[in-house]
């Protein structure tokens, strides 16, 4: 397997997901602008969307591959078995939570927004928003299931492409509220379980080449089922410490008006990078990792280790730079049209702004995480992340009352590097980190490459301010121009540096 091939397969079809995404998200912030309705919708969809990245976006997969792998390569019946005994388990599970759920939405979405409490028709409409999509969860849960058994073969390209699926559907039914003058959070909601449900079918036939399900629909509790769903829970909020943080910031937001679109907003935004810099690389690194440590290969061990790090921050590095220099011009150029104002963009870039100095620990954590994971090590990632948010929150709430919702993403990045610093310090004193010396003069490529590249991005953006500012129509078009260019010079930087050469991140 080759990190730098298969991470470009699955980050392109993440780009393409990523581009509808703004689309969607261009739309909403048009119709809708930071509305009550745009809040109800944003919590509505944050709880099924937060659980979509918790499973798809590698948290399913550090718990299922390594168990999975490791019974393939003892005997590919046993494989078989062991995915029928999750499958059949995991839908049982799904379907009693979705239920319970629904009957109690109010007192979850209390949790999740308790300051819609003193607005009753948002609070009801958030109840009503979140019944609909709720059982989103159930078909995105079932879809990582097959996402990870298609990753468990080196395939990528699929579950990559699913989220696809959820932006198109919820694109049209923007337009087709607009067109018959519908209620626009309401088809927005329904398009979000619609879509799950065609991306769990899309997911189910694409597997069938490498795995036909015998569904046995019970409670299955032999050992290596409970080994598994053992290392699930904690591995949820290891993997997903950042979306975690999100969502905690989302309940904390819902007490200031506005406040819960804007985060929303720039979440969108920096989104993008760490899907690239982090999961992309994260979840196809991590079956070569779980193969390495099961062969006992120490040599392909490190090599994956120093490859994925210094992948990982050859993508994050410059997406860090770019979204703290271009916050507002990024924000103006996506969503500053329609209902979405001056302030609204103001407020919102300075929240992608302070997302922006995490990036690379945002990815960065997603990577170390599969040093343990790879070793079946759930619990240790788990304290991290109970570390980081328990960090996270204190900053948050102690704070609010004093910055407003901007301490979020400034508690959110702070709290992530701390967890680097913390997961680098137990890697190094358990003897898992085997990163080598080459890995340093990488760095200083990389870094020398990002200077070169945010330096002509400053100067582009200060050359061509007149054409970025809010007023102006075709502002993307000048954006999109001047990102795309910055971001060839970078990459041609690293190419002459020797940086992103296929053969250098060859795995075996």
């Amino acid at each position: 397997m080759n990190l730098l091939s298969s991470t470009s397969i699955f980050s392109f079809f993440t780009l393409i997901s990523r581009i509808l995404g703004y689309l969607r998200d261009i739309l909403i912030a048009f119709f809708l602008g930071a509305s009550i309705f745009a809040d109800a919708f944003f919590v509505a969809f944050r709880l099924p969307n937060t659980f979509r990245r918790l499973f798809a976006e590698g948290t399913f997969n550090a718990a299922f591959i390594p168990s999975y792998a490791s019974a393939k390569i003892d005997n590919k019946n046993k494989g078989k078995k062991f995915a029928d005994d999750i499958l059949g388990s995991l839908l049982l599970i799904l379907i009693v939570i979705v239920t319970v759920v629904e009957i109690f939405m109010p007192y979850l979405v209390y949790i999740i927004a308790p300051g819609f409490i003193e607005n009753d028709i948002k609070f009801s409409l958030a109840v009503e928003l979140t019944r609909i999509t709720f059982p989103f969860l159930l078909f995105v849960s079932l879809s990582s299931f097959f996402s990870g058994i298609l990753n468990s073969n080196n395939k990528f390209a699929a579950a990559a492409a699913a989220p696809i699926i959820l932006n198109i559907i919820l694109i049209l039914s923007l337009i087709i509220s607009y067109k018959w003058s519908l209620d626009f959070a309401k088809q927005l909601s329904y398009g979000v379980t619609l879509a799950g449900i065609l991306q769990l079918i899309f997911l189910f036939f694409i597997t069938l080449k490498f795995y036909k399900p015998t569904l046995t629909f019970k409670l299955n509790n032999n050992s290596k089922v409970k080994l598994f769903f053992k290392k699930l829970l904690p591995s949820i909020f290891s993997s997903g410490v950042t979306q975690i943080n999100i969502l905690i910031g989302t309940i904390i937001a819902s007490f200031e008006a506005g406040a819960v679109s804007y985060l929303y907003y720039a979440d969108r935004i920096y989104q993008i990078n760490l899907a690239i810099a982090g999961i992309a690389v994260s979840t196809v690194s991590l079956p070569a990792l779980s193969k390495a440590f099961k062969s006992k290969n120490i040599k392909k061990l490190s090599i994956i280790q120093n490859k994925s790090v210094e992948l990982s921050l050859l993508l994050s590095i410059p997406a860090s730079l770019g979204l703290i220099f271009a916050s507002e011009e990024i924000v103006n150029a996506l969503f500053g049209y329609g209902s979405f104002s001056v302030d609204d963009v103001k407020l919102t870039s300075n929240a992608v702004k302070f997302f922006g100095f995490g990036i690379p620990a945002f990815a960065l954590v997603k990577i170390l995480s599969n040093f343990f994971f790879a070793r079946n090590n759930t619990k240790t990632p788990f304290y991290i992340s109970t570390a980081i948010v328990v960090i996270n929150t204190t900053i948050c709430v102690s704070l609010f009352t004093y910055f407003g919702f901007i301490i979020i993403p400034i508690s959110t990045s702070i709290s992530t590097w701390i967890g680097v610093l913390i997961y680098i310090y137990l890697l190094h004193q358990k003897k898992f980190l085997l990163l080598n010396i080459q890995l340093l003069p990488n760095l200083i490529k990389i870094l020398v490459s990002t200077m070169i590249m945010s330096i002509i991005l400053v100067l582009l953006l200060n050359n061509y301010e007149n054409y970025l500012n809010y007023l102006y129509k075709f502002k993307a078009i000048y954006l999109f121009s001047i990102v795309g260019f910055t971001g060839i010079v970078y990459l041609l930087s690293c190419y002459l540096f020797g940086m992103l050469k296929v053969k250098n991140y060859k795995t075996y």
